[in-house]
């Protein structure tokens, strides 16, 4: 069972777009960063795709 997050097309605001880049240079996984953020993770792929961030590809 996967955890869903209902909040439906929120604006990013400020502060969480700087804690996703802080986020994103740590190394997270996107699943990491989802659940730590409490977005999607196409939400979050979406957003760092748009702002140049690179998510760290976990293998």
């Amino acid at each position: 069972m996967s955890e869903r997050f209902e909040r439906h097309k929120q604006p990013w605001t400020h502060d969480e777009l700087q804690k996703l880049h802080t986020l994103a240079k740590k190394g997270m996984s996107l699943k990491a960063i989802s659940k730590a953020m409490t977005r999607s993770e196409e939400s979050i792929k979406d957003r760092a795709k748009a702002d140049g961030i690179g998510i760290a590809k976990l293998r």
